[in-house]
């Protein structure tokens, strides 16, 4: 994010300001998981995920007994996307949670290897459920990639653990440009607390590793996602 708490500009461009050191950082917590989670948004601005590359990691996970790419998931309530999107074809596994009407749209197309239908009551994405089925399927380390809404959602839900931020040098600035927890926001007496694991500098940019404190007080909203 940049150093006043934006992901992306107004106009929700690509946030390509983080270095290369950023981008590395990315990639290991990438490979160190099951799967790669991220909402709509995030694949409609970028097209593409990132996918790991680094031999040294690639070696790590074959030497873990996992596969070489971990599982990039897609979550939508409504899941309308453009199939020309470069993410269909690159060559990683991809998944998609969404809705029973979202499940009915993707229903023999090739486009996703698995369809994973939670549907709430208020046709919503059930997340309890959804991870219920990620971990039935060994999927136990997720990592949530964003965006805002997505993470205010599973924020909301208790079903976050820990935090990374890297703090970038910039400032975007913008009333409407999207925070790392967007959504409707916590009352002070219902945010969720942290406690900070890790803090180091390298070169301009702040990298920070929180956990996410247990809460009795956390949110039961839902927010619904495109």
């Amino acid at each position: 994010m940049s150093v006043d708490g934006k992901i992306a500009d107004e106009q929700r461009s690509p946030a390509r300001f983080g270095s290369a050191h950023d981008k590395a950082h990315l990639e290991r917590q990438i490979a160190l998981a099951d799967a790669a989670l991220f909402g709509a948004g995030t694949l409609r601005a970028y097209g593409t995920t990132l996918r790991v590359s680094h031999p040294t990691l690639l070696q790590q996970r074959a030497q873990q007994g996992k596969p070489s790419q971990p599982v990039q998931i897609v979550c939508s309530r409504l899941a309308q996307f453009n199939t020309g999107y470069p993410f269909f074809r690159q060559p990683i596994p991809r998944w998609l949670i969404t809705t029973a009407a979202g499940a009915d749209r993707w229903q023999g197309h090739t486009g996703f290897d698995r369809v994973l239908e939670a549907t709430d009551p208020d046709d919503t994405i059930d997340w309890k459920s959804a991870f219920q089925q990620l971990r039935a399927m060994n999927l136990k380390t997720v990592v949530v990639c964003g965006g805002g809404t997505l993470v205010a959602t599973l924020l909301g839900l208790d079903l976050i653990d820990e935090l990374w931020l890297t703090v970038c040098p910039l400032l975007l600035g913008g009333s409407h440009a999207p925070t790392p927890v967007d959504g409707t926001g916590f009352l002070p007496n219902l945010a969720p607390r942290l406690k900070l694991l890790e803090a180091w500098v390298q070169e301009d940019e702040v990298f920070l590793h929180y956990r996410l404190q247990p809460s009795t007080a956390c949110n039961d909203k839902r927010i619904e996602l495109p």
